[in-house]
């Protein structure tokens, strides 16, 4: 069996390298902090195994502990070197090796600002169309943005999974539900239906459908044509916790449900501005309306650009609107773990740096213009997606104009983890000057 060993190495600044099965929770005994924790590497190969903890001898033990030199720190002395094998025999990690790394200043973030290009995912997915198909097993033919320091996990960053799902002329994606909270936005196209508990919801250019967790839902392209949208989900979040849960369905959606209407029912009920159903009761987490159209997020948009232009309050900064969707029973965040925004900057405009606890994942809508996360800056155009990493001062200036964009803005649609960092009373936000 492939030894697993943990090193402690306080000049290793930030690098986590695991074997291609070795994830970061197979370590029970280290559990949550070997992610967060930038001095610790785990070395191993594919397929290595989880060590019996309950026989571990000092030989074995993932804990590996190296008496250093060093301000603040014990003197190297015999007496020393025999504590910390015992520590490494009991499993056991002090605190004053560590607190620089578990307990920095500021966020460290183990994600890093990173920009995919929407030219290049929707080419990729295209060709997966082709050769992969959407079955059991699969279940979607969904392509997860990977960031590259997150040690190959499919992961946007350590909490938000972002993804392109690409559907295929006349084909369905079979129905399941799963506890991760999820939602669908469309950059491009129409054509399919998402079918959630039996209400059929169309989705078309500019929309965002949310989806709480533990809901059935299926897809089916009623089109000649193929459909690209993206996906966002906690599914990093509920790994690293722990809480997830998952159970396929039928096989197949009904007659009754495979029919195209305009509206969903949840529209029908829950869409009208200001107003809420007297007669639905409201119990489940997330927002019971299904579908956030394009036509009402555009138009606060410009009326709040509108009212900054005629001398009213209204924007966040000047030429910069933006608008988050909220649960029309409570004013709420749509999901609990997830926070949805939509940004418009006016041609000219360049945004303050801010940053925030927590991680974002935005997509270029509309338009383009020029991105600066931390140290990294990118010229952006239409689909592209860019991750912000927690307490990366994120920037954007506006290059749009009226041949690159519907609006003559750019336009930045956003999700984050923020619910989740609110609940803790950890959320926390700077704006540069």
């Amino acid at each position: 069996m492939p030894a697993l060993q943990l090193e402690h190495d306080r000049r290793a600044q930030g690098v986590v390298r695991a074997g291609d099965d070795v994830g970061w929770l197979d370590l029970r005994v280290l559990i949550r902090h070997v992610e967060s924790v930038p001095s610790c590497r785990i070395l191993g190969s594919a397929g290595a195994t989880r060590p019996n903890v309950s026989h571990m001898t000092t030989t074995h033990s993932p804990v590996r502990l190296q008496a250093v030199s060093a301000p603040d720190q014990p003197d190297v002395t015999p007496a020393l070197e025999r504590l910390y094998r015992g520590f490494e025999q009991e499993l056991l990690v002090p605190l004053w090796t560590e607190i620089g790394d578990l307990m920095p200043v500021h966020p460290r973030p183990r994600a890093t600002a990173h920009l995919w290009r929407w030219e290049s995912l929707l080419r990729l997915a295209a060709q997966a169309g082709e050769i992969v198909p959407v079955g059991r097993g699969g279940e979607r033919r969904a392509i997860a943005l990977a960031n590259p320091t997150l040690g190959g996990r499919p992961f946007a960053t350590a909490t938000l999974w972002a993804a392109i799902q690409y559907l295929m002329p006349d084909e369905d994606a079979p129905e399941h539900r799963h506890t991760q909270n999820a939602f669908r936005f469309v950059v491009e196209g129409s054509g399919v239906w998402t079918v959630v508990g039996g209400d059929p919801v169309p989705m078309n250019r500019g929309d965002f459908l949310p989806q709480a967790g533990w809901n059935w839902h299926a897809h089916h392209n009623a089109t000649s044509e193929p459909m690209a949208w993206i996906d966002g989900l906690d599914i990093p979040f509920q790994y690293l916790t722990e809480a997830q849960f998952f159970e396929f369905g039928r096989d197949e959606i009904s007659v009754k449900e495979r029919i195209t209407p305009e509206r969903s029912r949840s529209e029908r009920l829950w869409g009208h501005p200001g107003l809420r159903p007297v007669a639905v009761r409201v119990d489940a987490p997330g927002s019971p309306l299904l579908s956030y159209k394009w036509q009402h997020t555009d138009a606060a948009l410009k009326d709040q650009l509108l009212l900054e232009k005629a001398g009213y309050a209204g924007t966040v900064e000047p030429g910069h609107a933006a608008v988050r969707y909220s649960n029309p029973h409570d004013g709420s965040d749509v999901l609990p773990t997830i926070r949805a925004e939509f940004h418009r900057i006016a041609r000219g405009t360049q945004t303050a740096p801010v940053r925030e606890t927590g991680s974002s994942v935005y997509q270029v809508f509309d338009g383009s213009g020029t991105v600066t996360v931390g140290d990294s800056t990118w010229s952006v155009t239409r689909g592209d997606l860019f991750v912000v990493p927690s307490w990366q001062a994120c920037s954007a200036r506006s290059e749009a104009g009226s041949t690159d964009s519907d609006s003559g803005a750019l336009d930045l649609f956003r999700f984050s983890d923020a619910p989740i960092f609110e609940a803790l009373r950890l959320h926390r936000t700077h704006k540069d000057v």
